[in-house]
């Protein structure tokens, strides 16, 4: 199976499941603001990974786990990606995408657009760390509602 995670800048939420799902940060305690700002691929997307699907790891039960940006067009982007997995393979059945945005708050939104859009990263890297720790159970849930419907 491939799963891949997505949300707005494919920098924050969507990392932070792909981080949980492949057990690099625990499912049930919250990490320190440093354990998020370890994740090597946290904070770090760039103008040129817009749109890329980003392989990050196979989890336990030898799934291919990815986070995407997909921008603000996810009604463009998630039935393309679907249209182009059926062209190649015929069928969807070996498919999940998973949204992180529901998850999304005001500091991770605030830290976000000041680190990434306006490139003040020493600014805005505490700040969507620390509403990624306000939303980490939110992401939580929405991993193991994913690695539950994978073991069915």
């Amino acid at each position: 199976m491939h799963v891949i995670y997505h949300c707005v800048g494919g920098a924050h939420s969507s990392v932070l499941a792909t981080a949980i799902h492949l057990n690099k940060l625990p499912m049930e305690n919250k990490p320190t603001v440093d354990d998020i700002l370890n994740i090597p691929y946290f904070d770090n997307m760039t103008i040129r990974d817009r749109g890329k699907i980003m392989f990050r790891g196979t989890d336990e039960m030898g799934n291919c786990i990815y986070n995407l940006s997909r921008q603000f067009v996810p009604h463009l982007a998630i039935p393309l990606i679907e249209d182009t997995w059926r062209l190649l393979n015929g069928h969807c059945d070996d498919l999940m995408i998973i949204s992180t945005l529901s998850t999304v708050n005001f500091l991770m939104k605030l830290g976000g657009f000041t680190s990434r859009r306006m490139n003040w990263v020493r600014f805005g890297r505490p700040i969507v760390a620390r509403g990624s720790l306000q939303a980490y159970f939110d992401v939580v849930k929405i991993v193991e509602e994913t690695k539950t419907k994978l073991r069915q």
